[in-house]
């Protein structure tokens, strides 16, 4: 069955891959690795990946198929609905030597994928293709291989979206890093983008109230639904729950901050 659609590919399966690549031996040119992931209708989806030691020369190709076998295993141990979907490698095009390696996954996975990552940033862009192969050629005689051209999409979990939104505000930092938000401050922003919402919100309503905008009866319908979800507290008790569920956050700070310290103070000690 061929990927008819897309090939959705996650941020962690990059991350992996740029790390393999940092990783890698002096000598190696490029690494490869096996992608996870799921297919559905005729789409797939990759949602992990973990890197395949291999040795490449001008006139031959070598791979650890045994270690991708057993890494497979334990990862399938971890995560059993995450199956072979293909293989990933670092450049810019499709090799020669890609030919050998994907007969290999294609006796993994039915139509395996291939992703390619040029980690050189050569055009000040890291590069992501996918493809599919199909054989061409005529029947009984000479046979090559194709590599058809994939779209790809990045998709993201919810908590990779958070991540790699909080990774990209390293780019405006002089020494491109970028330090975690503390719990409390997370609440105030959240607490801040909430306050900014309703004002838009009731600004809306005293506009129509007003005459000053004509009544939307979409937007309504969703206000009306909004408030309806909205749980009757009384406000004394939801201050006291409010007040009750900061204790508890600025409790469990202390205690961070506390045994941060205390780690801290024994390594000192040790080193002594």
């Amino acid at each position: 069955m061929a990927y008819s659609q897309v090939c959705r590919v996650h941020p962690v399966v990059f991350f992996s891959i740029v790390d393999s690549y940092e990783r890698r031996n002096e000598d190696a040119r490029r690494v490869i690795g096996t992608l996870l992931g799921t297919v559905d209708k005729g789409s797939v989806e990759i949602s992990n990946c973990f890197a395949v030691p291999h040795n490449e020369s001008e006139d031959e190709v070598a791979v650890d198929i045994e270690y991708a076998r057993n890494m497979y295993d334990l990862h399938k141990k971890v995560n059993p609905s995450e199956v072979i979907v293909g293989w990933y490698s670092t450049g810019p095009e499709v090799s020669e030597h890609s030919v050998l390696i994907h007969e290999y996954y294609a006796r993994e996975a039915k139509n395996p994928v291939h992703l390619t990552v040029d980690t050189t940033v050569k055009i000040n862009k890291m590069a992501i293709k996918a493809f599919i192969s199909s054989s061409i050629g005529v029947p009984g005689k000479t046979v090559g291989t194709m590599f058809t051209p994939l779209p790809v999409e990045v998709a993201y979990f919810e908590p990779e979206r958070v991540g790699v939104d909080l990774i990209q505000l390293g780019k405006f930092n002089p020494k491109r890093s970028v330090n975690m938000v503390s719990d409390l401050k997370q609440v105030e922003t959240a607490s801040g983008k909430i306050q900014d919402m309703l004002k838009v919100v009731l600004q809306f309503v005293e506009d129509v109230l007003s005459g000053k905008r004509p009544a939307d009866n979409i937007i309504g319908r969703q206000l009306m639904q909004l408030v309806n979800t909205v749980p009757q507290i009384d406000p004394e008790e939801f201050e006291s729950m409010l007040n009750s569920n900061m204790k508890d956050l600025l409790m469990v700070v202390y205690l961070s901050n506390l045994t941060r310290t205390q780690l801290a103070l024994n390594e000192k000690l040790g080193l002594l």
